[in-house]
């Protein structure tokens, strides 16, 4: 974070730039299991394991040694010198007087507004007011990330090595999605309410259940309070959707789209507000799926022949 000071009519002014609170409580989040003693992941536990692995092997001792140092300083100090800085308040109107370190305002923060996990934390902080404890939060997600990734590299080493033997798909396995926009081929069922449900996913489906296409008239998905629950956004056989570049080639002379191609795409109309990066969102999902060839896009007047009306 930035934090400028400047004077301004004789008044001392102090300016800080942090990072929006969405990103930082992302990462807290996540951070979290790594920060919790009862976790497996827990820095320290890591730490205690490499410990043990590498003892016989001073350099990298000495590394871990020093790697642990620096985690009880920065994430679990001692003294408020450690800490790094702390805050003393007074109410003017009841006289009491309140102070606390900045890893204190931290930790109220971290457990306290964003996963809501101890209440006795948060009442700590109450006093100094969400900027402060968010301020003192910052560079404590920040320095726990890069710690983090200090000791998965740390890891890599000793693995390549030789003095770990981790199995190989720990370092690929997939934990954040790069898309939330996909599409996948599947079969869909109904069955009436208080129908038995399948019980293994290789069984057939029990009698009652029936698969929904074309045929299926929707009016019976009805809820009556929340109204029409299946709609059908594109005809049943567009199975291409446009690239960005398709797009674009399909803009008329004056630089809009006609109602026919928008519906071919599956874009009601009137069209909304982004559409484009949805189609360009769900063009990039179905490659990444490693979906089947597409079949020819049809034109407008063979699509008005075919589309259901589930509406």
């Amino acid at each position: 974070m930035k934090i400028n000071a400047r004077v301004h009519n004789g008044e001392v002014r102090i300016r800080y730039e942090l990072p929006p609170e969405e990103v930082v409580e992302s990462a807290a989040a996540r951070l979290r299991p790594i920060l919790l003693e009862q976790e497996d992941c827990f820095h320290m536990k890591a730490l205690s394991a490499l410990g043990y692995i590498c003892r016989a092997a001073p350099q990298d001792a000495g590394w871990i040694r020093a790697a642990r140092a620096e985690w009880r300083t920065r994430v679990s100090p001692s003294t408020r010198g450690e800490s790094g800085y702390w805050i003393m308040v007074s109410n003017t109107a009841t006289g009491k007087q309140c102070d606390l370190d900045a890893h204190g305002l931290a930790m109220a923060w971290i457990y306290g507004d964003v996963v809501h996990h101890d209440p006795e934390r948060r009442r700590e902080g109450d006093a100094f007011g969400l900027r402060d404890r968010f301020r003192a939060a910052v560079p404590l997600v920040a320095w726990v990330m890069v710690g983090t990734i200090e000791l998965l590299n740390y890891i890599r080493v000793l693995n390549e090595g030789g003095l770990l033997q981790l199995r190989q798909e720990v370092f690929g396995e997939q934990v954040a999605l790069k898309s939330t926009v996909w599409e996948e081929p599947a079969e869909m069922y109904y069955a009436p309410v208080g129908a038995e449900a399948p019980s293994l996913a290789s069984s057939p489906m029990p009698e009652g259940w029936l698969p929904l296409n074309k045929t299926t008239d929707l009016s019976i998905f009805q809820h009556p309070f929340a109204g029409q629950l299946l709609h059908a956004e594109r005809s049943h056989f567009m199975t291409e959707l446009p690239s960005p570049e398709e797009v674009e080639a399909a803009r008329s002379p004056k630089g809009g789209y006609s109602r026919a191609q928008l519906a071919a795409w599956g874009v009601p109309w009137p069209p909304p507000k982004g559409w484009k990066d949805e189609l360009t969102e769900r063009w990039k999902a179905a490659r990444q799926d490693g979906a089947p060839p597409p079949l020819p896009r049809p034109g407008p007047a063979d699509f008005a022949q075919e589309t259901l009306d589930f509406g």
